[in-house]
């Protein structure tokens, strides 16, 4: 006898909205998930709350022009889709940009959520007008951040929860997807010990009994492969990026750890575009960590300038915030894991931002009292979390003249590889340019454009100035690491979440949400990420499972 009309896998966001949305619908759902309800919101919770979204009142007023052809424009020439399998990731694509540019604002706003009045520029792309990168600010940082994100979804499941139609089955590990004749049944597993760990830390798998849950519906949101270092190898595409990092760090908890990717897959459905991903190279390692090798992403401004191991400096479009699957390859051809940021205090200040809620707990805690005390009444310091990682971070080194700074950056990197007089002569080019509006330097004429936007130019780029002119120091130098984060492929699926199986035909009563389906269609970034569009999507995948009509 059915339980449920369905079983989601998974209480992050994608699930939340899910099951949100069959609740709506009167059906009964169970949520069933490995972590304890502490964990409630997954991955989500510790974002900075980034949503992609298309002619907002926010950028109307910050006097950006956008509208859904330049959006599409910008996404179709970042993915690069060229795969015959991309049919439905780019039906995935262009229904996203739809919702973006239509519906999903004033549906969101309806819910509660609000976001931070500028309006950021991510991933600029760098090229050519029809390739990679956003041409307009985009990135809409929710007020709240990830917690201020799921906390609305949590609200809308707990209100059914009381209401008889949610279930929550926490720490129960789901190992199969149990199907009869073709078709979902339900999914069976084991139960786990309670653990008492924060969120985000990794908790125990120890198993005191076994469950099984019978529904004609079963949704897998259960998220990417990140936090599993050993399967990010596995599909590392070597061919397109070069080798796999020997070092990485962790954007995301151990939870993260793609395991019903394959049990999805003994169960009917069919991974495709497994080899896109989306990793950092700005991370750094967290001196106060909650999971294990966790890592930090910067969100730079334009200004720092960035050198290989050996201390080369980086070509165009290899610039901070321009185009990371670009500067990802550039780095690994360079045959070291890690590269430098060499910046001024006046840089950290004005464009270091941390990736993360617990990293950005002005905006977090919805106080506009602490976004004026950490970001304005800071005098020449950056916010308390930056300028914590300056202090304690073993990837930082400050120093007052380049001498010092050099020989820190050889003994964080170990051995001798940042030669002074060579990294000295950069540098000196670059300050050379700043005595007058021109240049011929393309990261000096990012500089200009950048500022020509006023949120540029008021919170995250600073003024053009000298480096080596010792009244804009100290000198800081950052090793940077790559950080795993999200995974663009995933489990093939139809416009209602619905899987797709190895031969093309929906499975009956499967269908997979958020990151384990590439957010939508089996990977509807194609190559390339524009930011904003992980929650986006797993916000947009969640609610057309929720919605969808096959969940009778």
């Amino acid at each position: 006898m059915d339980q449920a009309d369905a079983i989601v896998v998974g209480s992050g966001l994608a699930g939340l909205a899910a099951a949100a949305e069959l609740g709506d619908r009167g059906k009964r759902v169970i949520i069933v998930d490995q972590e304890p309800r502490s964990f409630l919101g997954g991955q989500a919770f510790w974002s900075l709350g980034g949503l992609f979204m298309v002619d907002t009142p926010e950028q109307r007023r910050m006097g950006i022009r956008d509208n859904r052809a330049l959006a599409l424009n910008d996404w179709m020439g970042s993915a690069q889709f060229d795969r015959d399998e991309d049919a439905m990731p780019r039906k995935w694509a262009e229904a996203y940009i739809d919702f973006a540019a239509g519906e999903m604002r004033p549906w969101l706003h309806a819910m509660g959520l609000r976001w931070f009045p500028i309006v950021g520029w991510a991933e600029r792309g760098g090229s050519f007008a029809d390739g990679h990168g956003n041409s307009v600010p985009r990135f809409h940082i929710t007020w709240g951040t990830g917690p201020g994100i799921i906390e609305h979804f949590v609200r809308r499941c707990e209100d059914h929860e009381k209401a008889g139609l949610i279930q929550f089955n926490f720490r129960h590990q789901v190992d199969r997807i149990d199907m009869e004749n073709g078709a979902a049944k339900g999914v069976s597993g084991t139960l786990l010990a309670d653990d008492g760990a924060a969120r985000g830390q990794q908790t125990n798998r120890d198993k005191v009994g076994e469950f099984a849950l019978r529904a004609p519906s079963v949704i897998v949101t259960s998220g990417g492969i990140g936090g599993n270092f050993d399967m990010v190898r596995k599909v590392w595409p070597t061919d397109r990026l070069g080798p796999a990092p020997k070092d990485m760090v962790a954007g995301v908890p151990a939870h993260v750890d793609g395991r019903m990717i394959g049990i999805s897959e003994a169960a009917g459905g069919h991974v495709i575009n497994g080899d896109r991903m989306w990793h950092y190279t700005e991370g750094v390692k967290n001196w106060d960590p909650i999971w294990p090798s966790h890592g930090i992403r910067i969100l730079p401004g334009p200004s720092s300038m960035w050198f290989d191991a050996e201390g080369n400096r980086f070509a165009p479009p290899a610039l901070p915030g321009f185009d990371s699957m670009s500067t990802l390859r550039d780095i690994l051809a360079t045959g070291y894991d890690y590269s430098w940021f060499v910046l001024t205090q006046k840089i950290i200040k004005k464009e270091f931002a941390l990736s993360g809620s617990e990293q950005n707990p002005d905006l977090t805690s919805k106080k506009w009292s602490e976004v004026i005390r950490q970001r304005v009444l800071s005098g020449k310091n950056a916010t308390g979390p930056v300028e914590a990682f300056k202090e304690r971070g073993e990837d930082f080194v400050v120093a007052n003249d380049l001498s010092t700074l050099v020989r820190g950056m050889n003994q964080v990197a170990g051995g001798n590889l940042i030669d002074e007089a060579k990294l000295r002569a950069q540098i000196e080019a670059r300050d050379a340019q700043i005595d007058n509006p021109f240049s011929k330097d393309a990261q000096m004429m990012a500089i200009h454009a950048a500022r020509n936007y006023r949120g540029d130019r008021l919170l995250r780029t600073a003024k053009p100035h000298k480096f080596l002119d010792p009244g804009n120091g100290p000198l800081i130098a950052v090793k940077l690491h790559v950080l795993t984060r999200k995974t663009l492929g995933g489990l093939h699926t139809t416009l209602d979440s619905q899987m797709i199986g190895a031969y093309g035909v929906p499975v009956p009563g499967l269908f997979a949400a958020g990151e384990v389906a590439g957010f939508g269609g089996g990977g509807y970034h194609g190559y390339n990420a524009l930011e904003g569009t992980f929650l986006g999507g797993c916000i947009f995948s969640g609610r057309a499972a929720g919605r969808s009509n096959s969940i009778a």
